[in-house]
């Protein structure tokens, strides 16, 4: 505060003798005061406008630093455990938990066990690496630099650039013009996704303690962005695949084991078929191909039905972990910041990757349920519970305590705008066709954003109507997802199907775009191979979700999941606006164990030669401390890779043993009561 002089009494007469003087000029500073406070107004706005602008410059370079400081410790860790001694880490570890027990291949190693049969893995949807061969100016020094995998670092730097290189062509599906992003090759294409964080590196490791190695192990990579067909229009990936594994063959004088994991279960579902039928649309291998060839497939987390995490994607861009953070920082995703607008550009992008739409789910409502049932009605969400290792090999429940919930989740209704929608009885809930909805565009639209979706062209009465039709069952999500993005499914309707087969006689059933969808074709003329589903349990996986409208719906995203809505139970199935399963955080058993448990079981219409099936399931079990990692009885989708029991048993198969030698099933859900539940014609 400034000082201000007390007046002494001479001054004081002195200022009364001006009195006269300042009443002559009383009526010239009113107006001089309205000046300067106009001019002090102006100056407070501009020191206001200067403080916002430093305020949001300053969450941006708050950001920056963030992500800077993220990635800097993260490769100070990297750098400090690799320049350990190798023994180092471990030693800690059994110092604090006792003698670790040896990896899987060192014990089979110890067991006798060799090297017998070539394996080939199938990476899955994300996990494998992409490569830049041509670009725009902006991707200027990438060449043949990973885009995808790796460190990521040209996401940090150039954001805008990033995006516009890994989206495909939203007309055909395949690069834009000027940019060519190709899969990278050799088993370091998928072995690790980021540093540190490993897809394939731990089987792989495991399967050279017992003699394996380049020569007779094959990473089958592919771009997984497009559709399957089309990964042997472009790069005749298909082709190369199959080559590669009559090579192998006819070297080793064995047949292979064939490995999928996730959606590469599906590529691998389509390529069976694709290698059987004549060009110039199959491989020309014949029917007796993959009896020839093929010794096993071991499916690890395989969307053989697809997955409802799949829709939400599609839908809003969305799964539990986006919507989740949205709910703890409004705004922010759908914020500017960096001229980056996060969901829409995710949306735009994703939606240009055609191999999304094969794992929408498959079925219909025959499989997933309808308004008023599913297979896994009753299912409750129930404590850990402890592995007893003498009865491994046995059934448990996982249904919990039926009286621990009183209100019955119905599941088959894979969106429900509201929690009450998603709990009413179907009798009660009254529903508008959206399907005849005048869609529009918003004129607000064409000054909001610049990054177009195809919810810019619905209009408020599309959008509108979607919402008040409630709620949606597997069946209706097709529909769903053809109203409010019909350019995408246009694409992936003529590569992906997502029916029941009526008749598999039926000519049409020799177009490709059946060719990943075990519902409507039929499995190779091989007897003697045999199919493992081999999936985690144990982990909430996300079924079915509650939406609500978005309230900046004329601007971004129209919907959004409503994390608001959570069960009545502390351990219910519904949480942050999601109904959960059993699964392995990302494949409901549903999806992963149904076709070996009941629609490939013995000779059915879908598995005519009788091919034998085995359910091995893995019970998920934490790490017990941080120095265990992500875990050796992990049955997470991606974790489950470093499983110790999923790594043996791929072991023992690979040196010769078969599903029996192996105990047959092991299973751990309720896969086979919810089987029986689905009326299938088999």
């Amino acid at each position: 505060m400034p000082l201000v002089r007390r007046k002494k009494p001479a001054e004081t007469e002195k200022n009364s003798g001006s009195e006269s003087e300042s009443n002559i000029n009383q009526h010239v500073k009113p107006e001089k005061e309205r000046e300067e406070e106009t001019i002090d107004k102006k100056n407070a706005r501009v020191k206001e406008n200067i403080r916002k602008k430093k305020r949001a410059w300053s969450c941006v370079d708050s950001c920056y630093w963030l992500i800077g400081f993220v990635c800097t410790v993260w490769w100070v860790v990297v750098l400090l455990y690799n320049a350990m001694p190798s023994s180092l880490p471990q030693y800690v570890t059994e110092k604090i938990t006792g003698p670790m027990p040896d990896p899987p291949g060192l014990k089979l190693k110890k067991e006798g066990l060799i090297a017998k049969h070539p394996v080939v893995f199938v990476p899955g949807i994300v996990t494998g690496g992409l490569e830049l061969w041509e670009g725009h100016q902006c991707a200027e020094g990438l060449f043949r630099k990973r885009l995808w995998g790796g460190t990521f670092g040209e996401l940090y730097k150039r954001p805008l650039c990033w995006v516009e290189h890994i989206s495909l062509d939203n007309e055909t599906g395949l690069d834009p013009p000027g940019i060519r992003i190709r899969p990278v090759t050799g088993l370091v294409a998928a072995d690790y996704f980021a540093p540190g964080y490993f897809v394939w590196a731990v089987l792989i490791a495991n399967l050279a303690h017992i003699g394996y190695e380049e020569k007779n192990m094959y990473m089958a990579a592919y771009d997984w962005r497009i559709s399957f067909q089309n990964t042997e229009v472009r790069d005749q990936t298909l082709s190369r695949i199959k080559s590669n594994i009559e090579s192998m063959v006819a070297t080793s004088g064995e047949k292979a084991i064939i490995i999928p994991h996730s959606m590469g279960v599906l590529y691998f579902l389509h390529f069976m078929k694709w290698v059987e039928e004549p060009a110039p649309m199959g491989g020309g291998g014949g029917p007796d191909w993959c009896s020839k060839h093929i010794k096993a497939v071991m499916n690890i987390g395989g969307p053989f039905l697809g997955v409802p995490k799949a829709v939400s994607g599609l839908f809003s861009a969305e799964a539990k972990d986006i919507a989740v953070a949205r709910a703890i920082a409004p705004g922010f995703l759908d914020s500017d910041l960096f001229r980056f607008q996060t969901l829409q550009h995710v949306m735009k992008m994703s939606r240009s990757w055609d191999s999304t739409m094969s794992m929408i789910p498959k079925g219909g409502d025959t499989i997933w349920g309808d308004l008023d049932w599913s297979p896994e009605e009753g299912y409750v969400t129930s404590k850990r519970r402890q592995r007893d290792n003498d009865t491994q090999s046995e059934r448990h429940s996982t249904t919990g305590n039926p009286g621990s919930q009183t209100k019955s989740v119905k599941y088959g209704r894979i969106i429900s705008f509201g929690k009450d929608m998603a709990e009413a009885p179907s009798s009660e809930i009254e529903r508008i066709d959206f399907l005849d909805a005048i869609k529009g565009n918003n004129v607000v639209n064409n000054t909001c954003h610049d990054v177009w979706t195809e919810y810019h062209d619905m209009g408020i009465e599309g959008i509108r109507a979607v919402a008040e039709h409630k709620v949606y069952t597997a069946g209706s999500t097709l529909d769903l997802l053809n109203f409010v993005a019909p350019k995408m499914m246009a694409r992936g309707s003529a590569h992906f199907s997502y029916g029941i087969a009526d008749n598999l006689d039926d000519p049409k059933y020799k177009h490709y775009k059946y060719w990943s969808n075990p519902l409507e074709t039929r499995l190779p003329n091989a007897p003697n191979m045999e199919i493992y589903s081999m999936y985690g349990v144990g982990l909430p996986t996300e079924r079915s979700y509650v939406y609500k409208l978005s309230p900046t719906a004329e601007c971004n995203i129209p919907f959004q999941i409503d994390t608001s809505a959570d069960g009545e139970e502390e351990d219910g199935c519904l949480n942050d606006g999601v109904y959960h399963v059993d699964g392995d955080e990302t494949v409901p058993v549903l999806s992963a164990g149904f076709m070996c448990a009941k629609g490939w079981r013995g000779k059915t219409r879908f598995n005519p030669s009788g091919s034998r099936t085995y359910v091995r399931e893995y019970d998920h079990s934490p790490p017990a401390n941080l120095l265990e990692g992500r875990g050796t009885q992990s049955g997470a989708h991606v974790d489950i890779m470093g499983n110790f029991a999923l790594i043996e048993d791929v072991i023992r198969v690979a040196a010769g043993a078969t599903g029996e030698d192996l105990g047959g099933d092991r299973v751990y859900s309720d896969i086979f009561k919810w089987s029986e539940k689905i009326n299938l014609q088999l």
